[in-house]
């Protein structure tokens, strides 16, 4: 595979602005969930960061109540698409030049927790289960692909993985709630490549083929926002892919047993599933597009209502291509889109969706108290207010 594809391994050409799994403590970190963070909706004069004119009467109608960004400042000019919401207080973030920045405070202020060792690479996947303990994925071809974790809060570091595949490319990484992680890399000699952890990502296993099945020519993952590969209850997993059929491959035991299915999102050359959320077993949605065409929303998103066996194409689509989503479990059925051409919420599981904001972020993850946040290119990271 190439790196013109601006997925996994076009993740290097693209490394530093183009396009291109989560549930650690029970989805504490990619996608924990619960409510939104409640806030006073204010007036059209506020101080506080509201949706656009334009939002309130998108092409998709309404929506339900107004939803805003709330940007923190990090004092970074990097680009984020690692981003581990813990909750209203704990945040972590990673960057496309080896930054990762952590806040206590709910974003008052940030600290620089960078590893050393990592100091210019990629780190397009951190996952996080509090203030002190988070694993981080650098990616790359071959041993360029590596991982590091902390305990104590950034302080040290220490690489726990390096791929000794020569053309493996590892996109994004996944936790279950009892530690057992994934690490997914795109296909190589035919089949999806996936290093397990069963002790928090501390230590690392490249895992058998024996149990996945075969990859579709051209097939691919994204390294857009680490969500590539997500998980559920017990020791449900999900990978979506991308190519000229994108597909939802589902364990449930863990990753050492696979089923794949085909789904209705848009595929092509850089163009699939660059993101998954599930809330429960059985409902999930997936969200892309097209990195190359960012504007277009046509068939890039999708949801099911049986753990993934079947997919539909959401009736009112997205805004535009979208790298990241996130349920907010605390609510019915409520998710949150995020692309480089704006936001969209919806309020039924994915079946429609509205846009709600246009300024461009990369990944979107709403914690177990109920605080959502994302972050994106120059530094930016916000938090979701209502």
């Amino acid at each position: 595979m190439t790196g013109a594809r601006g997925r996994g391994r076009a993740g290097v050409a693209n490394a530093r602005g183009a396009d291109v799994g989560r549930w650690f403590y029970g989805r504490v970190m990619r996608r924990t969930t619960i409510t939104l963070l409640a806030c006073v909706t204010v007036a059209l004069g506020s101080a506080a960061i509201a949706a656009p004119a334009s939002a309130g009467s998108s092409r998709h109608g309404p929506p339900h109540s107004s939803y805003s960004w709330q940007v923190t400042p990090t004092g970074s000019s990097d680009e984020f698409r690692g981003l581990a919401a813990v909750s209203r207080r704990v945040v972590w973030v990673s960057g496309e030049a080896g930054t990762v920045l952590r806040t206590t405070d709910g974003g008052a202020t940030w600290q620089d927790v960078s590893p050393p060792a990592a100091q210019g690479e990629a780190l397009r996947d951190i996952e996080a289960t509090g203030a002190d303990h988070a694993v981080v994925l650098a990616i790359g071809e071959g041993e360029d692909s590596k991982i590091y974790s902390t305990d104590d809060g950034g302080q040290t570091w220490t690489e726990v993985f390096q791929n000794t595949l020569p053309t493996a490319f590892f996109d994004c990484m996944a936790f279950s709630n009892d530690g057992t992680g994934l690490a997914m890399s795109d296909p190589v000699d035919g089949y999806v490549r996936l290093a397990r952890t069963t002790d928090w990502g501390r230590t690392w296993t490249l895992m058998s083929t024996d149990g996945m099945p075969p990859a579709l020519d051209g097939e691919f993952g994204f390294a857009a926002s680490g969500t590539c590969i997500v998980s559920g209850p017990g020791h449900n997993f999900w990978i979506g892919t991308g190519g000229d059929q994108p597909r939802v491959f589902h364990s449930t035991d863990g990753g050492l047993h696979w089923t794949v299915v085909d789904t209705p999102v848009r595929g092509g050359a850089s163009a699939g599933i660059y993101s998954l959320d599930f809330r429960d077993p059985q409902h999930g949605i997936a969200v892309g597009g097209d990195y190359t065409d960012p504007t277009n929303g046509a068939d890039a998103a999708a949801y099911s209502d049986d753990g993934g066996r079947t997919w539909q194409l959401s009736t009112s689509q997205v805004g535009g291509y979208r790298s990241g989503v996130s349920f907010v479990t605390g609510t019915a059925r409520t998710a949150v889109a995020v692309g480089p051409t704006g936001s969209d919420i919806s309020f039924d599981g994915g079946r429609t969706w509205t846009t709600f904001d246009t300024a461009r972020y990369d990944g979107v993850h709403c914690a177990r108290d109920g605080a959502c946040w994302a972050s994106g290119t120059d530094g930016r990271v916000a938090k979701l207010v209502r």
